[in-house]
């Protein structure tokens, strides 16, 4: 068990990391094509903003341009527009872009002058798309684009973008490639440091199971002994009171010893018990009715409402533990003069309840019934068992790849619900 929390931690551990990896991968991804098509944005308002140009430092006048100190104290790379924008001084040279004219919807012009890499064919095809796509901007074939108005009709400007969305995507790969090596890493010292982190509960854990093997041994010989002397009294001196009280808290123990045995065998991870095909309908109306007579003894009301001819493919032998660990949880706590409700039928999966009146029901912990050695009854009498009975059953059910549950209905009913999965 303590290698199988082990790999469920591996497991949760790995989904995290795929998760976390997974969003900042997505993040940078977002973030540097975002950047890109803002940069290739600010380069097709300029060029629009100039119908069709990129306007150049030297075409400035002599008033626009800085004087020889204040150059000096600005970055020598940068130059700006009337927009406000601030790219590099080589961008008009560096940038491969070219522009198309239309009036009335039809082509009239094209200055291929900063691109040598698009035929003019080719340039009046890429226009046709762009306004054929009515959108203001977007991605065609690695260029940039931007539709605007002119004085005499409507233009659209291409800016080459290939260069830097590859860049982009150089980055991207690089990152993901990192990202990737970096979760096989942390996913081998999740791995490697887990095993260690567990070996300390693993063997605690096996002394456990080997204290209790043995515990079993040596309190069964003793059991044994008194319980066959006490034949031997009771033929002798005839039953009495004492001997009946020895006799019952024998038998008690001998029945504890029996439940802790079960449960460490349970607990045995590699246990798999042979699972075959049978009626589990039949099983649950066997169990119920071998309560029927216990329940109505106890002044007890049985309300049975069970659909037959489901079948199941499992332990039988468990699974009938399973349904008798139910029925005599219900028998034993419900309030007398109480009702017990069992159904039992099939949706996606078949599915037992099993509810009865319970008076303290609102002071139940649900979360700790199924926890070994707890009792609703906190003053623990005879009648309330083991607090042994339910943990077994949970075992059972999971042994099955099943699902066991508690709930409360109300202040003075509670119940557990059986959803026998198919493996």
């Amino acid at each position: 068990m303590i290698y199988r929390l082990q790999r469920k931690f591996i497991l949760i551990s790995g989904i995290s990391l795929v998760a976390v990896f997974g969003i900042i991968f997505a993040v940078i991804c977002v973030m540097n094509v975002s950047s890109t098509t803002r940069e290739m944005d600010r380069l097709t308002d300029v060029i629009a903003s100039h119908d069709g140009t990129f306007p150049r430092p030297d075409a400035r006048s002599d008033a626009q341009r800085p004087d020889p100190e204040e150059r000096e104290q600005r970055a020598p790379f940068d130059f700006d527009i009337e927009r406000g924008a601030s790219f590099n001084r080589e961008a008009p040279f560096t940038t491969r872009y070219f522009t198309v004219w239309f009036e009335s919807g039809e082509i009239t012009e094209a200055s291929l002058d900063s691109i040598s890499s698009v035929t003019q064919e080719e340039a009046y095809g890429y226009a046709e798309k762009a306004v054929a796509k009515r959108g203001e901007r977007g991605w065609l074939s690695g260029f940039r684009y931007k539709l605007f108005d002119t004085e005499s009709g409507q233009a659209v400007v291409f800016v080459d973008g290939s260069m830097s969305l590859s860049v982009s995507y150089g980055v991207i790969a690089s990152v993901g490639g990192v990202l990737f090596g970096s979760g096989l890493v942390i996913l081998l010292l999740i791995v490697v440091f887990s095993r260690r982190a567990v070996t300390p509960a693993a063997e605690s854990y096996e002394k456990q199971k080997q204290f209790i093997t043995d515990a079993n041994h040596e309190l069964k010989t003793p059991l044994t002994l008194i319980l066959t002397n006490l034949d031997i009294a009771e033929s002798q001196v005839g039953k009495n009171e004492w001997l009946e009280d020895i006799r019952s808290e024998g038998e008690r123990m001998t029945q504890l010893v029996d439940q802790l045995v079960t449960l460490s065998r349970m607990d045995e991870e590699k246990q798999r018990p042979d699972h075959t095909e049978f009626s589990l309908s039949e099983a649950v109306s066997d169990t119920v009715f071998e309560f029927r007579h216990l329940a109505e003894r106890a002044g007890k009301r049985l309300n049975v409402d069970l659909e037959s001819g489901i079948r199941y493919t499992g332990n039988e032998e468990a699974v009938r533990k399973l349904l008798s660990i139910l029925m005599d949880n219900a028998v034993k706590y419900c309030d007398e003069g109480g009702e017990i409700c069992v159904s039992f039928g099939q949706k996606r999966h078949p599915v037992l309840k099993v509810e009865n009146s319970y008076r303290d029901a609102g002071a139940v912990e649900l979360d700790r019934l199924f926890d070994r050695f707890y009792r609703a009854d906190k003053a623990r009498t005879y009648m309330g068992g083991f607090g042994i009975g339910l943990s077994i059953a949970k075992a059972i059910a999971a042994k099955h790849n099943s699902e066991i549950s508690a709930n409360r209905k109300g202040e003075d009913r509670i119940g557990f619900k059986v959803v026998f999965k198919k493996r």
